[in-house]
C-alpha cells in the first residue's frame, strides 16, 4: 500500500508490524545516499544503504534498486527471507565499449599499451590536461592509471615510435577510392611563454598571434580521415611543409595515381616541380595578382558581365631550373565571394581615406599610396581588386573537367573540419607540455582521437559531441545480493542486522 503526501520518488510499503520506504539523504561528501528506512509506528527501527549517487544516473539506478527491495518485500511478508540487494560499482560501460570497439576496430590495439588506449578514449570523452585524465575515468566509474603510468607511456610512445604505427592502421582503414585524393592543410598551436626556443617560435599565426607557436601539417583522406600529422618549428613557412609529409606517405605506402589538394599558400614554382617528380597529380589554389587575360577579353565586350558560377580555362608559365614549363589554370567567379570580396575592398578603402584626409594615423594600406609627406589613394589598385572580386584560380596537371577541378579542391574543408574538431573538441593545444618529446606525445594522442572521432561521425552521422553526451549517462550496475534484508529485532526493540 502506498501513502499519499511523500516526497517524489519516496514510496512507502507496510505491514501491520513494520513500516518501510525509501529516503535520500545528501552526505557531507556531496552524494546523496538512497535509504531505506524501517519503523514500527513514529519509532525508527532500522535504516538499509542502499548505496550513494555522484550524479543522476547512479541515483537512477539506486532508486530502481531500492524499488525493487521494497516490491520483493510487499510480495512475501516474509522480511527476513529479502535478499540485501547492494549496488557495488556503477560505470558508464556502454560508452566506453563502444569507444574501445572503435579503437580495435581502427588496428590500434596493435599497439599493446592499455595506458595510451586509456589516454585516448578519455580525450575523446573529456579532454583535460594527463593528471586530470585519471579524475575522469574515476568519475565514470572506470579503471584509470596512475600519473607515473601516463608519463611513462607518453615516453613510450616517443621512442617505440607509435605514430608511425597508428598513421599504417589509418591508412589500412581507407579505400583506394578516398585514397585517389588527399587533402593537406596546417595550422598553428600558440603556447603561453615569454620565450621561444629551437621548437617554438614566433611566426605567421593562423589565430593572429604573437606568442611562440609550432606549425602542424595535417593529412587526410577525401572523407576527412586523417592519414599523417607532422609538427614543425613555428617560423616553418606553411610552403616548406607539404613536400616532408607527402615524401614519407608515398615511400611508406607505395602509392600511385594520388592527387594531393592543397590551398594557395603551398603554390610555389619549386613544389609543383617536384610534385610531378614524385608522381603525384595537384589541384592548388591560386593567389590572383591580376586579372586572368580571358576574363578580361570577356569583359571587354559590350554588355558583358560575370555570372554566377562561370568558369574560364587558362595556363600559366612557371619557370623552374631555367625550364619554362606551361600548366593548366581553372578560373571560377562566384556571386557569394564577390560580395564578400567588395565588402572587404570598401572597408579597406574608406580606411585608407581617413588616412589621406589626416583623420586617422598613417598604417599599412593595400590601396594607400604614399609620396613624401603626401598620400593619396592608388585608384589603379582599387580597379583591379574590384575586378578580381569573386574569382578563384585552380591550377592542376589533371585532365579532368573543370567542375570536378573545383569540386576537389573545394574538399579541402574536410581537412578545416578535422583542424577544428582536434582544437574544440580534443583541445589539441599542448598547454600543459614544454618539452618536444612530450608534446609530439600529446599530438600523437590527439591524433589517434581524431581518428577515432571522425569514424564514429560517418559511421553515426553525430557529431562525437553529441555522441558522448548521449551515451555518458548510461551506466552499468554491478550488485552484490546477501540474505538477511531487514534487520531482525531484538527484544529490547532495537535492530540487529541478520547474519
Amino acid at each position: 500500500m502506498v501513502t499519499n503526501g511523500l516526497p517524489k520518488n519516496d514510496f512507502l510499503i507496510y505491514n501491520r508490524h513494520m513500516t518501510s520506504f525509501i529516503r535520500k539523504v545528501k552526505t557531507k561528501s556531496g552524494a546523496i545516499a538512497v535509504q531505506i528506512e524501517h519503523k514500527q509506528g513514529r519509532k525508527r527501527v532500522g535504516i538499509t544503504h542502499i548505496g550513494s549517487a555522484h550524479n543522476e544516473a547512479e541515483l537512477d539506478v539506486l532508486i530502481a534498486l531500492a524499488h525493487e527491495r521494497l516490491h520483493l518485500g510487499q510480495l512475501c511478508f516474509d522480511f527476513e527471507e529479502v535478499p540485501d540487494i547492494c549496488l557495488e560499482k556503477s560505470y558508464s560501460g556502454l560508452l566506453w565499449d563502444v569507444l574501445g570497439g572503435v579503437y580495435q576496430k581502427l588496428g590500434f590495439e596493435d599497439i599493446n599499451d592499455p595506458v595510451l588506449k586509456q589516454l585516448v578514449l578519455a580525450r575523446i570523452i573529456e579532454p583535460v590536461s594527463k593528471l586530470e585524465t585519471i579524475r575522469v575515468l574515476e568519475e565514470l566509474g572506470l579503471d584509470a592509471p596512475s600519473n607515473t603510468s601516463i608519463h611513462r607511456c607518453l615516453r613510450r610512445i616517443v621512442e617505440d615510435d607509435y605514430r608511425h604505427t597508428l598513421s599504417n592502421a589509418c591508412f589500412g582503414q581507407t579505400d583506394l577510392k578516398a585514397l585517389s585524393l588527399v587533402l593537406y592543410d596546417v595550422t598553428t598551436l600558440y603556447f603561453e611563454i615569454q620565450r621561444e626556443d629551437e621548437y617554438r617560435k614566433s611566426g605567421l599565426s593562423k589565430e593572429r598571434r604573437l606568442e611562440p607557436q609550432i606549425t602542424i601539417g595535417l593529412l587526410v583522406d577525401s572523407k576527412g580521415f586523417p592519414l599523417e600529422i607532422q609538427s614543425f618549428e613555428g617560423n616553418r613557412a606553411e610552403v616548406k611543409t607539404i613536400l616532408p609529409i607527402l615524401v614519407g606517405f608515398r615511400e611508406r605506402h607505395k602509392l600511385e595515381n594520388i592527387t594531393v589538394t592543397a590551398d594557395a599558400a603551398m603554390l610555389s614554382a619549386g613544389n609543383i616541380s617536384e610534385l610531378e617528380q614524385l608522381g603525384y597529380h595537384y589541384i592548388i589554389g591560386s593567389r590572383l595578382s591580376k586579372t586572368p587575360y580571358e576574363i578580361e577579353e570577356y569583359l571587354a565586350e559590350e554588355d558583358a558581365q560575370l555570372k554566377d558560377g562561370q568558369i574560364f580555362e587558362s595556363s600559366m608559365v612557371v619557370t623552374v631550373d631555367g625550364k619554362r614549363n606551361r600548366r593548366r589554370v581553372v578560373y571560377q567567379y562566384r556571386q557569394k565571394r564577390a560580395t564578400l570580396d567588395l565588402a572587404n575592398i570598401e572597408k579597406t578603402l574608406a580606411k585608407a581615406q581617413k588616412m589621406v584626409e589626416r583623420k586617422a594615423d598613417i598604417k599599412r594600406n593595400r590601396f594607400l599610396k604614399i609620396k613624401g609627406d603626401s598620400s593619396e589613394i592608388n585608384d589603379a589598385l582599387v580597379k583591379e581588386a574590384r575586378c578580381k572580386a569573386g574569382i578563384k584560380g585552380y591550377v592542376t596537371d589533371l585532365d579532368i573537367p573543370a567542375q570536378q577541378v573545383i569540386d576537389a579542391y573545394h574538399s579541402l574543408f574536410q581537412v578545416e573540419k578535422s583542424f577544428r574538431m582536434s582544437k574544440t573538441d580534443l583541445k589539441a593545444r599542448p598547454i600543459f607540455h614544454h618539452k618536444r618529446e612530450s608534446i609530439e606525445a600529446h599530438l600523437t594522442i590527439v591524433f589517434a582521437a581524431l581518428a577515432l572521432a571522425r569514424y564514429i561521425e560517418g559511421v553515426t552521422n553525430m557529431s562525437i559531441s553529441k555522441f558522448v553526451k548521449l551515451l555518458k549517462p548510461i551506466r552499468t550496475g554491478i550488485i552484490s545480493i546477501k540474505p538477511g534484508f531487514p534487520p531482525t529485532h531484538n527484544e529490547a526493540g532495537g535492530s540487529t542486522p541478520s547474519a
